[in-house]
Parts: structure tokens; C-alpha cells; sequence
């Protein structure tokens, strides 16, 4: 089972390990070395206590070991997710699960309207993760495959049939 956490200053040596090369192939950007990791696992600590909060950078854990980060961007509308997982977890369905806590937050307690997502079109894998997340491809912008989700639709209740069924009348009112 996975948990989503803040992250905290002692989880820089673990942000070196998911910044890795492999991880950060697609991101346009270096893997993350030592000073970096301790500068972002201090800026994550730091937006967890900003009012209101632009940035959510969430560890993402299994078992109390860290494998990846989700954060939910809020610096400007609209909303965007971003995720990255260790090597080592890729394919277990980590990264979907992530985004789908992650969406949770976004649509309940923040009630967002809407959340965008984009990934390297050489990445096939990260748009798998976002539809199984509950992602809708909209299309390439600047080179990335972009994606959007809403918030779920509340599910209506089945109608019972009524009509010469007083139990079933009785179990509509009630509802």
C-alpha cells in the first residue's frame, strides 16, 4: 500500500536515488546531485508551511520507503501534476495510484477545477500512467503530449422501480 507524505529535510539522500539519470531522461534536466536534493527536500519542507500553499511536493512511500515524489502545482491556473519514481519502482503501479491521492486532494479538499498533466512524447509509459489515472490526451503543445482531468461526476443513485413494487417506493424515499 502506498502513502503520500510530506517530504522532509532527511529525505535528500533518497531525492538523489529518484533524480537519478534514468528517471530525469525525459524531464530536460540533469539528475539531481547532493546540494540540489538537500535545497529541494528543504523547499518541499518550507511550501507545506506557506499560506496559501502554491506547491505540493509529496513523497510518495511504500512501506516507509520513499520511491518517487508528486506535486500539484498551483503557481498559476490551471493546475498541473507532476510525478517521478525510482527506476526500481516503474511499472507497479505506484505512479497512478500517486496521482490518483494526489487528484483526491485536488478536487476535494482544494476543489480545483480542473488539473493538467503533459510528458515527453518518448515517453509512452507517463501517458499510460496519466489515463489510468483518469487523464483525457488533449493533444501536443510545444513538443509535449498534454493531458487535462475534471473532477469525478457525482454518481446518482439507480432508480428503483416503483411501479407495483411498495418496497422498492419505500427504499426510493428513503434514499
Amino acid at each position: 500500500m502506498i502513502e503520500l507524505r510530506e517530504l522532509t529535510p532527511i529525505d535528500a539522500q533518497a531525492l538523489q536515488l529518484i533524480y537519478s539519470p534514468e528517471s530525469t531522461k525525459y524531464l530536460g534536466r540533469a539528475p539531481m546531485d547532493a546540494p540540489e536534493a538537500r535545497f529541494h527536500a528543504g523547499n518541499a519542507a518550507a511550501s507545506a508551511d506557506q499560506s496559501p500553499r502554491t506547491l505540493y511536493m509529496l513523497g510518495l512511500t511504500a512501506a516507509g520507503d520513499l520511491l518517487g515524489v508528486v506535486k500539484l502545482h498551483l503557481e498559476r491556473p490551471p493546475a498541473t501534476v507532476s510525478y517521478i519514481l525510482r527506476p526500481d519502482a516503474w511499472g507497479r503501479g505506484y505512479a497512478t495510484e500517486g496521482l490518483r491521492r494526489l487528484l483526491a486532494l485536488a478536487f476535494g479538499q482544494l476543489g480545483l477545477p480542473i488539473v493538467h498533466a503533459k510528458h515527453h512524447p518518448d515517453n509512452p509509459a507517463s501517458g499510460r500512467v496519466l489515463v489510468k489515472a483518469g487523464f483525457t490526451h488533449t493533444g501536443r503543445v510545444s513538443g509535449f503530449e498534454t493531458y487535462l482531468t475534471r473532477p469525478p461526476r457525482p454518481a446518482s443513485a439507480p432508480r428503483a422501480q416503483t411501479r407495483g413494487n411498495p418496497a422498492a417506493s419505500t427504499a426510493q424515499r428513503l434514499t
